[in-house]
């Protein structure tokens, strides 16, 4: 439950709406596209089915969000309204100051390789995969150890815990700090294949196109503005 604070303050009742545990988080991924509970669910490891029902219910009831029949006929989608498509720019002003005065380098017990692949999944820049189905066969190496495969067929993006039933077209072998300091900015993917902590095996034309079939984080740019003036 939100905790009335007994203030009159712009600050406060944005408080009140935002600032329980897991509720920004979910502003977040429901700003990045989500709409599914699944899907928002997959977004936050650690959150419980029950929690996140709650504060789904929380946003909507405060006019953030509003829960629609899913399109596919199964189920409900969550969907921001004008108030919550209004919190974009929070969340990026927010992303932005962690940045610039938090950001540190990525620990192995934050970085979590289905997360990982399911926040690229997400970042796909459907107007530059090719225009057939490609998959992707994510080889994590260290602690955390799996396989996962990203299949992107015609523009439409899946993550598979199991074998897809289809042969991998591009083999990427990586762990998953090594790749994520490439989709938050840190690494660049030229130097992190340089470097060999990301190995990318295919056809020579779908692994020079692999960099440019994603989006990469959206505070990747400004990473990248604020280490450079670090340096």
């Amino acid at each position: 439950m939100s905790k009335d604070y007994g203030q009159y303050c712009p600050v406060t009742l944005g408080s009140e709406v935002l600032a329980d545990r897991w509720t920004f988080m979910i502003v977040r991924e429901m700003v990045l596209g989500n709409t599914r509970f699944n899907d928002i669910e997959r977004c936050l490891p650690g959150i419980s089915r029950t929690l996140l029902a709650q504060r789904l219910r929380h946003l909507e009831r405060k006019g953030v969000l509003e829960r629609r029949p899913a399109r596919s006929g199964r189920g409900s989608e969550y969907h921001l309204t004008p108030a919550g498509k209004d919190l974009e720019g929070v969340i990026i002003a927010v992303g932005e100051w962690a940045v610039r005065w938090l950001h540190s380098e990525p620990q192995p017990s934050n970085v979590d390789p289905v997360t990982l692949t399911w926040w690229l999944h997400r970042r796909v820049d459907v107007g530059r995969v090719p225009n057939r189905r490609v998959v992707i066969e994510f080889d994590y190496q260290g602690a955390d150890a799996m396989v996962i495969w990203l299949v992107l067929d015609r523009g439409e993006p899946s993550v598979c815990m199991k074998h897809p039933g289809f042969d991998s077209d591009v083999l990427v072998t990586t762990d998953s700090v090594s790749f994520m300091r490439v989709f938050s900015g840190i690494d660049t993917l030229a130097d992190a294949r340089r470097n060999e902590t990301v190995v990318i095996d295919g056809p020579p034309a779908l692994t020079r196109g692999f960099e440019q079939w994603f989006l990469w984080s959206p505070f990747a740019d400004f990473v990248r503005e604020v280490r450079a003036q670090t340096v």
